[in-house]
């Protein structure tokens, strides 16, 4: 019975540590973004499984292991917030594969994205030929984010979280010196500021943090 009643306590102790990590590091691991979301689901899901049918670890090592875990992915997570480099070398990326209805072979070989698999992901959106799009852009967590041509020009992130997106800026054809300069018409100084600067339509629309 003991063995069962050990089994059981580790189970608990690690689906209330399940509980409490995402409720505290936001959904994001529900519905993972990048990679590193995702590892982060397998480590726990490997820590747990691992430890709770080896009795010759006990309880107060396990709690010690979920410890050690959570702590490095809250600073992984603080890390990335703070740091885009830090951001890009842990999540990557987003590559355009299509720009202006052009193929870009060479970002394909980086993505490791074969033809054949690229176009049964555009036909899972609908689109039957490459003629159909303007832009796509293969996102961190493997989605494919699609643009059509004939589409009104869609809204750009310019700022997140404090930190300016220099490939949206691109996008527009804009720089930083253009947008500090529409930031200090609505009378901001700092990006840092900024929760959500938004680009659409020749608009900008800011959301600072309070």
């Amino acid at each position: 019975m003991f063995p069962y009643f050990d089994v059981g306590l580790k189970l608990t102790i690690g689906l209330l540590c399940l509980i409490i990590f995402i409720n505290i590091s936001g959904k994001g691991n529900l519905a993972p973004k990048s990679a590193a979301d995702q590892i982060q689901n397998y480590v726990l899901g490997g820590i747990i499984g691992g430890v709770i049918y080896n009795s010759q670890i006990t309880v107060l090592q396990f709690l010690i292991v979920l410890l050690i875990w959570g702590t490095l992915v809250t600073v992984l997570r603080i890390a990335k917030l703070r740091n885009p480099e830090i951001k890009k070398i842990v999540d990557g990326q987003p590559i355009i594969l299509i720009d202006k209805g052009q193929m870009i072979p060479e970002n394909f070989k980086q993505a490791n994205l074969s033809a054949h698999d690229f176009g049964t992901m555009l036909r899972l959106h609908d689109i039957n030929t490459i003629t159909e799009v303007k832009r796509v852009q293969l996102e961190q967590n493997g989605d494919l984010t699609i643009v059509r041509k004939g589409d009104p020009n869609r809204g750009l992130y310019l700022i997140t979280d404090g930190l300016i997106i220099e490939d949206a800026l691109e996008d527009i054809n804009k720089d930083k010196n253009w947008l500090m300069e529409e930031l200090a018409k609505q009378n901001y100084t700092e990006a840092s500021t900024i929760f959500v600067a938004e680009y659409f339509q020749g608009t900008l629309r800011i959301v600072p943090y309070k």
